[in-house]
């Protein structure tokens, strides 16, 4: 048996520790932001949107899976600040070349009624099989979209808005949006296979940034998921769009 020194295991160790390291350091430079769901005013709107805050308020700040000791959105969160000027007007260059190219291909983005577009929706789930490397959900690409129950707002502290690509009058990319107080945090988002190089979800992005705070007067953050969890691509994509990791506080707002 080959004997291994004091030396070896302590570096070794270190190449284990090393990125934890990292980790931590870059952690410990995050920007610091606190985000009220206000659900006291949720109670005023139909229960469904009280009951979303609540949920996602509860999803924050369990336990994470590999560091229990904070919240599974507390570190790492993908947050843009909405401020007075336009979010469009503030992404990188190569973003806004992305959104030209769709408008000047015949896209156009709008809000839309969801469950009026179930064909259309149903098409971009099944135009393939495989998003960010990964498998689609069978369900999701093997039968067509069922529609949602989710009652309208009667106010804009709280939404689950839907926003959509149309060219030539057809649906080619959705998104759903949950909004709670100061958060706008995209929920879902697909666009059709055939139509992703044209710039489609870039638009979509754009056009939620820009007109979310226009409906929804308190909002202060626009997020997108773990920038964390994300892969290198996946990160590059994020910080285009200003969805740069955050520390969070998030406040229930009772």
């Amino acid at each position: 048996m080959r004997a291994v020194s004091s030396e070896q295991t302590g570096n070794d160790m270190f190449g284990l520790v090393k990125p934890w390291m990292a980790l931590l350091q870059q952690v410990s430079s995050l920007p610091r932001i606190r985000v009220n769901l206000m659900a006291g005013a949720a109670q005023r709107n139909h229960p469904f949107f009280l009951k979303l805050t609540r949920d996602f308020h509860q999803s924050a700040t369990r336990p994470h899976r590999k560091l229990p000791v904070v919240g599974q959105m507390e570190i790492g969160f993908s947050v843009c600040a909405l401020n007075t000027s336009p979010y469009s007007a503030r992404l990188e260059s190569s973003a806004r070349r992305n959104i030209k190219k769709a408008l000047r291909n015949g896209y156009r983005a709008s809000a839309i009624d969801f469950n009026a577009h179930l064909d259309a929706v149903t098409q971009i789930h099944q135009s393939t099989s495989v998003r960010q490397g990964k498998r689609l959900p069978t369900q999701l690409t093997a039968s067509r979209q069922a529609p949602h129950q989710n009652p309208a707002s009667q106010s804009p502290t709280h939404d689950y808005p839907y926003h959509g690509v149309f060219k030539d009058g057809t649906l080619v990319a959705y998104a759903s949006c949950l909004v709670a107080g100061e958060l706008a945090a995209i929920q879902t988002i697909f666009g059709h296979a055939d139509h992703l190089p044209e710039g489609v979800v870039p638009l979509l992005i754009a056009h939620m940034g820009d007109e979310l705070p226009l409906d929804h007067p308190d909002l202060k953050y626009f997020a997108y998921g773990s920038f964390y969890g994300a892969t290198e691509s996946m990160q590059r994509f994020k910080r285009k769009f200003l969805f740069t990791p955050h520390r969070v506080t998030w406040i229930l707002g009772d």
